[in-house]
This record gives structure tokens, sequence and C-alpha cells, in this order.
């Protein structure tokens, strides 16, 4: 006869919201475009398929009407609505929200903005850091790099791709920073492709150029450029002209892979005191 399963063997139970848990509201930034907010909206999907009956919303730093609601007027909501929940004169026992950064990296004129945003709702939000360094990013990076030829997508698998770059510019916004931060994720890039990597700002002029000469001196002589940024935060034709700058393509910009996700529900749930089911990523 077959054994019956006992209690140890049993499934946990699904992971869910708590009921009242404050709003996820992630903070995008950059000029809102449909795009923008097709990103954010696959992000936000991807954290509540992780935490079923998350509350999560979108906020633009830079938007401002019905179609971009901003930052402030998103929190602002979020906290009108908790104040109805529990009286106007009950005590809050955590913030109305938890405010995600959707930035891999530091950026401290963007982050000052939000903290204004934050200030300005009288919502009491709280704030997240970043996703990253993180190694799940390096992971992403890798993923992109693939996606353009420019790294195999799998160390283990015995092939080669011809374009396959020997060097990596691992480019960020946001100045100094960002490029320390960056250059942390990439020495857990530089581990999975056995390559160099550097981080160089797109907002430095001629930084790009010098990344790319240094590279070339030690020995590099294919070189890519990968995007240390989830996407809305890179101005129209930067990147174009940084690759055409460093003589080398080009991958795509993080955009809404998996782990963006899963990092900014991480972050929200490491604020809120949620612990996440095990596999989940573990904020920093």
């Amino acid at each position: 006869m077959p054994r019956r399963q006992s209690g140890r063997h049993r499934k946990p139970e699904p992971l869910a919201a708590p009921e009242g848990a404050p709003a996820l509201v992630l903070a995008v930034p950059g000029a809102p475009s449909p795009a923008s907010r097709s990103l954010a909206e696959e992000v936000s999907s991807i954290a509540r398929s992780e935490l079923p009956g998350l509350d999560a919303r979108i906020g633009y730093v830079d938007g401002d009407d019905a179609e971009f609601p901003s930052l402030e007027a998103v929190l602002a909501q979020a906290g009108a609505e908790q104040k109805e929940r529990i009286g106007h004169d009950g005590p809050a026992d955590q913030p109305a929200a938890v405010v995600v950064p959707l930035l891999a990296g530091p950026d401290s004129a963007l982050l000052r903005r939000i903290r204004q945003a934050i200030m300005n709702s009288g919502s009491g939000a709280d704030l997240t850091d970043v996703l990253g360094p993180h190694p799940l990013l390096a992971e992403a990076l890798h993923v992109r790099l693939s996606e353009a030829g420019l790294a195999r997508a799998d160390r283990a698998r015995l092939f080669t791709v011809a374009t396959a770059a020997d060097g990596i510019i691992l480019a960020t916004v946001g100045g100094e920073e960002a490029v320390q931060a960056a250059g942390i994720t990439g020495m857990l890039l530089s581990a999975r492709l056995a390559v160099p990597v550097l981080a160089a700002g797109l907002d430095e002029e001629g930084a790009i150029a010098r990344t790319a000469e240094q590279l070339r001196g030690s020995g590099s002589q294919q070189l890519a450029l990968a995007p240390y940024l989830i996407g809305p935060e890179l101005a129209d034709g930067l990147l174009g002209a940084a690759a055409a700058e460093a003589q080398c393509a080009a991958a795509e910009t993080l955009g809404a892979y998996g782990a963006v996700g899963r990092l900014v529900l991480s972050n929200y749930a490491a604020a809120v005191g949620i612990t996440l089911q095990q596999g989940a990523p573990v904020a920093r």
C-alpha cells in the first residue's frame, strides 16, 4: 500500500501578502513613456506573481498626469487610503507604502528627488535601497550579452560564439558612486564570463572611450558594452553614442528581466518584514 505523506514533507502553504500590508510603489525614473510604463507594469507583475495579494503601484519621478501619475500623487493616495482604513485618529503600525526605486545602482540626484516626493506626499512611506549590486544582476547582464551574441549563454556548454567579447565595458549613470557600485557587479560578471569587466559612466565625458582604451591596452581585442541600467533612466541616444565612441557592439538594457522583479519584491519584503519562500532572492 502507498505510504501516506507525513506532515514534514507536505508542500508549504502558498505565501501571500498579509492583509493591510503597505503598498509597493515602484519609483520609475526618466521621461514617462509607453515603453517605460510597459516595463514597469511587467516588473510589477513579476513581483505580484511571487507574492499574491501584493498591492503594487507605479509612480513616475517625472510624471504629472493621469496617464503617468507622479510618485508624489501615488504616495498621497496610498496615505489617504490608509487613513480611511484605520480611521483618522488611529495609529498606523506600518507605513502606507514602501517605495522601491527602479534603479540598478545608486544615483544621488534621482534618489534625492524620490525622497522629496515622499516628504511632499505626507504619506510617511519608507524608501528601500536600489536593486544592486547583486549576483542576480550579474546573471541578467550575462543573459543580455548572450542574447546579443556577445557572450556564451553557458560556460559549461562546449561551443563558442564567434562574436563573443573578450572585454566588457559595464556602462552606468549616476556619477562616481554608481560606477563604484557597478564595479562590484562587474566583478561577479567577470567571474561568470572569465573576461575582464570594467565599469564606466555614460554621463561622464570621455569615460567610455578611456575604458575601451584601457581594455584594449590590456589585451582585449573584441569589446562589448553592457548597460548596467534597467532602461527608463537611460536618455535616448546615449547608449548608441557610447557604443560608437568605444567602437563596439552593445547589449540591451536589463529591462524587465525576471531577476529585476524578484529583487524589487525582495527589497519590499525586507522593509515590511515578510519572509519570502526558499528560492526567492534575499535582499542585501
